[in-house]
């Protein structure tokens, strides 16, 4: 691997393209969460840049990689392990920069995760069976069909802003796994993990043409020239539904797999046999952790009204209490939100709450700190009351730190309230009655239940949505069906 390295200084993040990295004549300004300063520049990839992405994953596809055992595959996979962990530090700056995310945070989720990832996917794919079946024929013999797996071909990886690194490896770890080449479009507000990613893929040994990276935005950009593409096989997204519906009608040209994880506006239920201590401090990670910027986060509350009044005052006064900081202080629980613009979304949500008739019990507004990251786009966690169902507050994914908190009164009532969504991602649920657990596991409209926990994840597990929440499943086997194509081999024995 020869390639050239991925700045020129620190200024300017390349596209990296068949091994090398490379510029291109138009370039975009990345910004500080934290304190709205320009960070560096990174190249747009246009038309031409993605055409040739394309071509050099395609070529991988017909060299060696095509052909490679999934034996040397996981081999290859554990050494990008090896180098992601190699890097832990770098990837860590890069994930604070490009999030603002705490520091705390990123050391022991986003990073590890991504490594953590690379190493499920080498072992699931290099030990995952495939049917066979000995079939009676119609001349009294017998005949054995059996399954191989073989790549789907070129596939596009189209990853968020919210948790950039570990997103992007839970796809990019499978889809090498399976033996396909990968065209990968990260956020254009979070470009700086990727870009370390395709230096470990090359100092991993990753034959050329095997990851390919392109910067841009969606409409009109890279985005939308990669989901268009006809040399595309498949795509897999992550990101709001409204986005997922655009992807799916250019994947319907070619007829495209496709793989979504989309928006969700999920609910938590709080029974009143619940611990109240473990729900009250669930409920705070879960509505607030990344700035309540993760698709699973919970922005509806439901409460049993024995313990209703309690649970709502506790909530807010932990809200209250999280703790501002710079980035890398390692006490900070807060984060800015992403940029200007959501900050300017998620702000007017809280305007649109107020407007509805909501009580906010604690933030609803801007902190100030008298330094530089008031040039930032931090809003405060909010925690809101007494709103109907049918509130847009209470149907629109904010995707910022806030909840609502409502009152129910039996578990029928509580399953209802929890489904009345258009989305169907994730719910917890705070019970020490079991057999109320598993029956939420049956009555919630959810890929993903949790109970008594959150954000806990084997990643051998299904992983989706349901309704406009997603298509299709991640993790383990899921994920390699999704990966690669059956082909069904039938040999007449006798």
């Amino acid at each position: 691997m020869t390639g050239r390295p991925a700045c020129d200084g620190p200024q300017l993040l390349r596209n990296f393209v068949g091994g090398e990295f490379i510029a291109g004549p138009r370039s975009f300004a990345k910004v500080s969460p934290v304190t709205g300063a320009t960070l560096f520049e990174v190249t747009e990839a246009g038309e031409s840049t993605v055409d040739a992405a394309v071509a050099a994953a395609r070529a991988a596809l017909r060299g060696p990689w095509g052909r490679m055992h999934e034996r040397d595959r996981a081999a290859v996979l554990r050494r990008v392990a090896d180098e992601l962990e190699r890097r832990f530090a770098d990837l860590v700056v890069a994930e604070v920069a490009d999030t603002g995310k705490p520091i705390s945070q990123a050391r022991t989720l986003d990073v590890p995760r991504g490594a953590a990832n690379f190493r499920a996917f080498a072992e699931i794919a290099a030990s995952m069976p495939t049917e066979s079946f000995t079939t009676a024929t119609a001349g009294g013999g017998r005949a054995l069909n059996y399954a191989l797996r073989k790549p789907v071909g070129v596939v596009a990886v189209i990853v968020p802003w919210n948790l950039p690194l570990l997103l992007l490896t839970w796809k990019v770890a499978p889809a090498l796994a399976c033996g396909n080449a990968v065209v990968v479009k990260p956020s254009e507000e979070t470009p700086s993990s990727a870009t370390l990613l395709a230096e470990v893929m090359a100092a991993a040994g990753v034959p050329e043409g095997v990851f390919n990276l392109v910067h841009g935005f969606g409409p009109d950009s890279a985005g939308e020239i990669l989901t268009r593409h006809p040399g595309v096989d498949a795509i897999t997204f992550t990101g709001e539904s409204a986005t997922g519906t655009a992807i799916m009608r250019a994947a319907a040209d070619g007829v495209k797999a496709v793989s979504f994880e989309l928006g969700g506006k999920n609910a938590g239920l709080v029974f009143a046999d619940a611990d109240l201590d473990a729900a009250v401090t669930g409920s705070v990670r879960s509505s607030f952790t990344n700035g309540g910027q993760v698709c699973l986060c919970t922005e509806r509350i439901y409460v049993q009204q024995p313990v209703f009044a309690e649970f709502t005052e506790r909530l807010a006064a932990r809200a209250a209490e999280l703790a501002y900081g710079w980035p890398a202080d390692e006490a900070t629980m807060n984060m800015p939100l992403i940029s200007a613009a959501h900050r300017a979304k998620v702000l007017g949500h809280y305007d649109l709450a107020r407007a509805e008739g909501a009580t906010v019990l604690t933030g609803g507004g801007v902190p100030s700190f008298g330094d530089a990251r008031d040039g930032g786009a931090y809003v405060q966690p909010t925690v809101l009351t007494g709103l109907a169902t049918t509130a847009r507050t209470n149907r629109e994914e904010i995707f910022g730190p806030v909840c609502h908190v409502a009152p129910f009164d039996d578990e029928d009532e509580a399953y209802a309230l929890a489904n009345e969504s258009e989305y169907g991602l994730a719910a917890t649920v705070w019970t020490r009655d079991v057999g109320r657990a598993h029956r939420a596991g049956l009555r919630l409209d959810t890929g993903i239940v949790w109970v008594n926990t959150w954000f806990l994840r084997d990643l051998r597990t299904p992983f989706g949505g349901m309704k406009t929440s997603g298509i299709g499943r991640e993790g383990g086997r899921h994920s390699l069906d999704f990966y690669s194509e059956l082909t069904n081999v039938c040999l007449e024995l006798s």
